[in-house]
C-alpha cells in the first residue's frame, strides 16, 4: 500500500509520499513514489504513485527515457506547453501501461495492474497546478474547492488534513500538517511506512525549494509524533464527561 498527498496554497505547492512497498508481512522493501523534472526558471513537473510497482516504475521508466529522446522527438513532459497537457501525457501513457499488461497476461478489468498518479508542478508564465490520475487515463485538477489530492491509504490521514488545511498557510504549517497526518496513517497501517518523501514547490520558483527525505530518526517527526499523541489525549479528556444518569429526571 501507499500513502501519497499533494496539496496547493497561495504559495505554491507540497507534496509527500511514504517509499514502502509490501508483498505480503514477510517481503518488505523500500521504493521512492515521488520523481521530478525541471528546466531552470522555466519549468518544475513533480509525479507521485500508487498501486502495482511494476506498473509505476514501468511509466516513470518510459518518461524518463522521453525526456533523453533527441531534441527532434517531441511529446515529453519537458516540452508540453501546459500542465493540462503534462497530466493529459501522463495519463495516456498509464492507460496504455496498464492495458498492455493486462493484455499481456490475460487478465481482464482493473485488477492487479491497477495505479494512479499525481501530477504537480507549474510552467513560466502560468499558475502551479496539480491533478490526479486515474487508471483509466483520465484526471481531475485541484481547485480552491477541491485543494488537495491524496492517493493509496487515504482515509486515515484525510481527517486530519480536512480539519487542519487553509490556503494561507505557510509551507511550514502545510509540512507540519502533512507530518500529522502521515503519522495518524503510520500508526494505523503497516503498509505505508518510513521513510517519508516531501518536497515544496514555490510559486513561480520553477524549481523544489524544499526536498527531505524524513526517517525514524528525524528528530523533528519524532517530536510530531509523540506531542500529536499527547495532544489527542489532552483534548479527549478535556471534553464534556458522559453521565449515565437520566437527565430528564
Amino acid at each position: 500500500m501507499t500513502y501519497c498527498v499533494g496539496m496547493m496554497l497561495d504559495r505554491g505547492l507540497v507534496l509527500m509520499s511514504d517509499t514502502r512497498t509490501n508483498s505480503g508481512v514477510d517481503n518488505i522493501s523500500v521504493f521512492p513514489k515521488m520523481f521530478h523534472w525541471e528546466v531552470p526558471g522555466k519549468r518544475v513537473i513533480a509525479i507521485m504513485t500508487a498501486g502495482n510497482l511494476a506498473t509505476t516504475q514501468y511509466v516513470i521508466s518510459q518518461l524518463e527515457e522521453r525526456n533523453k529522446a533527441p531534441k527532434d522527438r517531441h511529446n515529453t513532459l519537458l516540452e508540453a506547453p501546459t500542465m493540462f497537457q503534462v497530466a493529459a501525457i501522463v495519463g495516456k501513457l498509464l492507460n496504455e501501461t496498464i492495458r498492455e499488461r493486462q493484455s499481456f497476461n490475460g487478465q481482464d478489468g482493473s485488477g492487479k495492474f491497477t495505479a494512479s498518479m499525481i501530477v504537480a508542478g507549474q510552467i513560466e508564465d502560468m499558475e502551479p497546478r496539480l491533478f490526479m490520475i486515474y487508471p483509466e487515463g483520465n484526471f481531475i485538477e485541484a481547485s480552491y474547492d477541491t485543494p488537495f489530492f491524496q492517493i493509496g491509504e487515504t482515509k486515515y490521514g484525510r481527517p486530519i488534513i480536512l480539519r487542519g488545511y487553509d490556503k494561507a498557510m505557510s509551507f511550514e504549517d502545510a509540512v507540519k500538517l502533512m507530518m500529522v497526518s502521515f503519522d495518524s496513517t503510520l500508526k494505523a497501517n503497516l503498509s505505508v511506512g518510513l521513510p517519508l518523501d516531501m518536497m515544496v514547490i514555490e510559486k513561480d520558483n520553477h524549481a523544489p525549494l524544499h526536498t527531505k527525505r524524513i526517517t525514524a530518526a528525524d528528530p523533528y517527526f519524532q517530536k510530531i509524533s509523540s506531542s500529536w499523541g499527547e495532544a489527542l489525549k489532552r483534548a479527549f479528556y478535556s471534553l464534556p464527561g458522559y453521565s449515565f444518569e437520566d437527565e430528564a429526571e
